[in-house]
């Protein structure tokens, strides 16, 4: 019987109407896995976004936005074996 250990993902949802582009979460990030955009929000702002892998889901960029609901940090988990594969499902 495989040993399963949870391998966690993160990933960072930035509501773009809701960045103000002061670049706080960008600075923050030790993973430097957040970009200011050149696109622009609603309001005239540049926003920023997740560049699709590598949160570590440290949460310094959810604390550093002072705009409350506009950073969201998910986890996604998958059940994995020690080998890394993925466990089959059973029946």
């Amino acid at each position: 019987m495989a040993h399963k250990k949870k391998v966690k993902k993160y990933f960072v949802k930035i509501e773009p109407d809701e960045c103000k582009g002061c670049e706080r979460c960008v600075n923050a990030c030790p993973k430097a896995v957040l970009k200011m955009g050149t696109d622009l929000n609603f309001m005239g702002f540049p926003f920023a976004y997740y560049v699709g892998a590598g949160c570590v889901g440290c949460a310094a960029c959810f604390y550093n936005c002072p705009e409350p609901g506009a950073i969201t940090i998910l986890e996604e988990s998958d059940d994995t074996d020690d080998s890394g594969k993925e466990e089959e499902e059973e029946d």
